[in-house]
């Protein structure tokens, strides 16, 4: 394993053990709205504060993109860690154990290495660029689907766009009479992770962050998924939307997306 994937592997299991504390004792999270049905927890700042400690020991001249600090500039802006502490912060604070901590690094504008990990299940993801996927030590592939007919498809609702609620659920009626079933978990990251591991075939989500993205589209690619925006192609970072499976049902779930976009989303 890549001694800055090692990091990074080390930076998730150390905030594992932060989250993990902070969901035995739920009633004293704190949680503030960040914005619109967005919201922050102080699990998510110490779980953050854990992740970039165990990296700056290690890397302290490397630059962050984090949920809770946005951009903070190291010496050497080239390396660029890029750190969701806490994926799926709405269940965690109802209580639902289904959420992630995702933390990638970026090289000169490139994925390079990613690590998605559960922490309730000890489910550890991993990828560098060229060198494949894993779950706890073992590759991943994706599913070899040829189309929707009998896939299992992961989505995320917009909440934070919902006056583009019209057009999605166009969209996600267009999928659903297409594929055997839709999944709607709360961690965007999570569901790249399995679309990466064949657990769902493929994944669309409108208005999504780097920070939601980086490590898992990583992580699918590295499995043989294809990972684009909505229009098929990779500005994903720029909009925040994005279709995710293997060649063929990307392509499938493409046609179908494509005559629900406005001009808004094309991206």
């Amino acid at each position: 394993m890549h001694a800055m994937l090692n990091i990074a592997v080390r930076a998730a299991r150390n905030a594992g053990k932060v989250v993990t504390q902070a969901y035995e004792q739920l009633d004293k999270v704190e949680a503030t709205a960040k914005g619109a049905n967005d919201y922050l927890s102080n699990v998510a700042a110490a779980s953050e504060k854990s992740i970039t400690d165990t990296i700056r020991n290690a890397f302290p001249e490397h630059s962050f993109v984090t949920e809770m600090s946005g951009l903070s500039k190291g010496t050497d802006d080239e390396y660029q860690w890029v750190i969701n502490p806490l994926d799926g912060t709405t269940n965690f604070i109802k209580g639902i154990p289904h959420f992630a901590i995702s933390i990638a690094l970026r090289v000169r504008g490139k994925t390079e290495h990613g690590v998605v990990y559960d922490p309730l299940r000890n489910e550890l993801f991993a990828a560098s660029r060229g060198k494949s996927a894993q779950l706890d030590g073992y590759r991943l592939r994706v599913n070899k689907a040829k189309d929707l007919e009998g896939t299992l498809v992961a989505t995320g609702f917009p909440y934070r766009r919902k006056h583009y609620m019209e057009s999605y659920m166009a969209m996600f009626g267009a999928i659903f009479a297409e594929c055997n079933d839709i999944r709607r978990s709360g961690s965007a990251a999570l569901d790249l992770a399995y679309v990466a591991a064949g657990r769902h075939d493929g994944f669309f989500e409108l208005s999504l962050k780097p920070w939601e993205i980086a490590a898992g589209e990583l992580l699918a690619r590295e499995a043989g998924a294809i990972v684009t925006d909505f229009s098929g192609n990779t500005d994903f970072y720029q909009s925040g939307n994005v279709v995710c499976a293997n060649p063929k049902v990307l392509k499938h779930m493409l046609s179908t997306i494509r005559p629900h976009l406005t001009d808004a989303i094309k991206g």
